[in-house]
């Protein structure tokens, strides 16, 4: 359980956790000194209402994959990966942006709610997990992906 909470950022917003997520998960990956408040809730509110007013998305009636491919098209410096569940093989949506920045979203439905998952491997309990067909292994050494190159 110490290594989901430290791998995992859990959400406590009502309204708009996807805008949310992304904000926070673009923040830890391009090392914002603003992550740390984004995390505990604070100085987000006005980044989260700029972008939606920039993208021009609509969550009223909450967030699906529609939503998040909208949200990959304006975000295409990055790759959004959403996973339902704590599982490798769970990827309910996975950008098709070429980029090595990665974007982590866990999608609770139970809840309905999005996290932000910092440190894929300790999510979800593996020691290596391709970042291009999200397969996981023991090590980056043994794995073959024919999506990499393989020098």
């Amino acid at each position: 359980m110490a290594q989901l909470e430290k791998s995992i950022v859990e959400l406590k917003a009502e309204e708009n956790c996807l805008t949310h997520a992304l904000i926070i998960a673009t923040a830890k990956v391009d090392i914002d000194s603003n992550y740390d408040a984004y995390r505990k809730g604070r100085k987000i509110r006005h980044g989260v209402q700029t972008l939606l007013e920039m993208t021009g998305i609509d969550l009223t009636n909450g967030t699906g994959i529609p939503e998040i491919g909208r949200f990959q098209d304006q975000f295409r410096e990055y790759k959004i990966v959403v996973y339902r569940g704590l599982n490798c093989d769970n990827v309910m949506f996975e950008g098709h942006a070429d980029s090595a920045k990665r974007l982590n979203l866990l999608d609770d439905d139970v809840e309905r709610h999005y996290h932000v998952i910092t440190k894929l491997t300790c999510a979800m309990s593996r020691k290596y997990v391709c970042k291009c067909c999200n397969i996981a292994c023991t090590s980056d050494v043994t794995h073959v992906c024919d999506r990499t190159c393989s020098d």
